[in-house]
């Protein structure tokens, strides 16, 4: 297999925020009524938007997201590096990457400053797509803006959304178990405990084309 670039999710994956995320959503459920639980397990790899109008139709998408955003900058918005990201990315140099995520520029360019991880030139994100994670799309255009074929990408991945996004993009995938439990990233082609146990096969993957 010739892997020419990777193409990373974001939360979960090079951002270690499932705590935060999980008291922002637990905070807004409390404020609207609705079932903590349930709202949560919606809202892995998808845009908030798109989680609102799922457990609560009758509201705003657009004025419910600026709730949440308000509710990120009380917690602070700056989450730590996950354990691997920096040596990972560190090691890339000029190896094909990017980031797809259902996350928005500004925060996701501002928590990678305060993490000390560095951006790649290729950034899909909730808001340049129209059909979000297990959407392909996010995946299909960052390989076309690579000038790579979809086939010869590896996706890294945290939720099932995300696994089904990059395996309908026709990439392979790898699952990291940090978010969720091996047993729900099963459509992966390969899973790890983390990101930073990933590390040496993504390497040899990218360094071997």
């Amino acid at each position: 297999m010739a892997i020419k670039a990777l193409l990373f999710d974001v939360d979960g994956v090079l951002l270690d925020s499932s705590a935060t995320h999980r008291r922002i959503w637990d905070a807004w459920s409390d404020m609207r009524g609705l079932d903590r639980d349930l709202v949560w397990s919606l809202t892995h790899g998808r845009r908030p938007e798109d989680t609102v109008r799922d457990v609560a139709p009758g509201l705003d998408p657009t004025a419910e997201r600026k709730v949440l955003n308000q509710l990120m900058a009380e917690e602070g918005d700056a989450f730590p590096a996950a354990p691997g990201a920096v040596s990972l990315l560190g090691k890339l140099d000029q190896r094909l990457w990017a980031l797809v995520t259902s996350g928005s520029r500004i925060p996701v360019h501002r928590r990678f400053r305060l993490a000390s991880l560095p951006l790649p030139p290729v950034q899909i994100y909730g808001e340049d797509v129209e059909q979000s994670k297990p959407h392909p799309e996010g995946y299909l255009k960052a390989a076309e803006l690579l000038v790579v074929d979809p086939a010869d990408c590896i996706v890294i991945e945290d939720t099932p959304h995300g696994i089904t996004a990059g395996k309908a993009a026709g990439c392979t995938v790898i699952a990291v178990a940090t978010t969720h439990a091996p047993g729900e990233l099963t459509k992966a082609d390969h899973c790890f405990p983390s990101l930073a146990e990933a590390t040496s096969y993504l390497l040899a993957m990218i360094s071997a084309c």
